[in-house]
């Protein structure tokens, strides 16, 4: 069985290391010396002022929302995993579709600016699969409508764009690390800023808005263990690698559906990219469900990632779009992950170039 994607875990003596200290100490959560060894190693990483370690990607946006005081309308991409969506709309927001690019999947710039008026408050943009967002141009706008800007990053780990992370671009930036991310935590995820005023908003507001007995503001639990965090110092050392790996592995997908009726997403000129996912588009929906049937038969698991257009949810009650629409509707996510084989690539793009052909 080939599934769509597979957990990288450090070697097990690695992370026992880890258990041994949180044993000896007792400190199991609350801010323990490992969260605040992670906290600083990825915000050197990222070259950020202020890196918070969450419970999760969705609770990371939620924060980003609270602390920027979101009201009404905020523009967003219809074209991403659901938490996005549903995080404005849990902060008692409106989602407000803006469709997007069809060369990168994500937001497109210029269908923004005739959604604008007096009731947004901010952008909430995603960098899909990985690949940055047009942020020079998004920054722009939001100068220019006194906007706020969040970027749901939580494909982006390791991604930059003019060597810069795209992780520290942003009003606020949040990350998620589950389990199926190239970098994880086994649940987690972060908020990331550069503005002081909004990092002790975001700190008070991840520990119910306390420090001790003294109470400075409403609060949620967004905090994570000291467990979650030691797996995520086993995986620290391995990002690089992991990364090549997975550019390994993409390079001979391209290598062997060049040609193809297919349709693959293209970065911005200056991106890095994490390769977090390998994502194709095939000529209609009809092809793509019989891929992916084909395949499963063949006990080879793929992903309509992401699937549906966000907009076309009804409790998100979203205006048409119809790119977002059409991509949603033909995409599949291929298997990508450090341990598989070439030639089990090979094997996939075979049984897809049968078909295709």
């Amino acid at each position: 069985m080939i599934n769509v994607t597979e957990p990288f875990l450090p070697p097990f003596e690695v992370y026992e290391g880890y258990l041994k200290k949180i044993w000896d100490r007792k400190w199991l959560t609350n801010n323990g010396p490992l969260v605040q060894e992670l906290e600083n190693k990825l915000k050197d990483y990222l070259g950020v002022e202020h890196f918070f370690f969450t419970n999760n990607g969705t609770i990371a946006l939620q924060i980003a929302i609270k602390a920027l005081d979101l009201k009404g309308e905020i523009i967003t991409t219809p074209f991403s995993y659901v938490a996005t969506t549903n995080s404005i709309l849990w902060e008692g927001c409106k989602p407000i579709f803006a469709d997007i690019n069809f060369n990168d999947f994500n937001i497109d710039p210029a269908k923004i600016i005739p959604l604008i008026n007096e009731k947004t408050s901010g952008i909430l943009a995603t960098h899909v699969y990985g690949n940055p967002c047009n942020v020079d141009i998004i920054e722009k706008i939001a100068k220019e409508h006194n906007l706020k800007v969040i970027y749901d990053g939580a494909h982006s780990f390791g991604s930059s764009i003019n060597n810069k992370p795209v992780l520290s671009y942003g009003d606020i930036s949040t990350c998620s690390f589950h389990a199926t991310k190239l970098f994880h935590t086994i649940e987690g995820g972060a908020v990331i800023t550069n503005d002081n005023t909004l990092a002790e908003k975001i700190m008070l507001y991840r520990q119910f808005g306390h420090i001790g007995d003294e109470y400075y503001s409403i609060g949620i639990n967004g905090k994570n263990s000291e467990f979650h965090a030691a797996m995520g110092l086993s995986i620290f050392p391995y990002i690089d690698d992991i990364i090549s790996k997975r550019k390994i592995i993409c390079d001979e997908y391209d290598k062997h559906l060049s040609g193809l009726n297919l349709i693959l997403p293209k970065g911005l000129e200056g991106t890095n990219y994490n390769y977090a996912y390998y994502p194709v588009v095939f000529e209609s929906e009809y092809m793509a469900l019989r891929v992916k049937e084909y395949l499963a038969n063949c006990g080879i698991f793929t992903r309509r990632y992401f699937y549906p257009s966000l907009n076309t949810l009804q409790f998100a009650n979203g205006n048409f779009c119809p790119v977002s629409e059409d991509i949603a509707l033909r995409v599949l996510a291929l298997p990508l992950y450090y341990s598989l084989p070439l030639n089990e690539v090979q094997l996939i793009t075979g049984y897809l170039k049968k078909l295709i052909n």
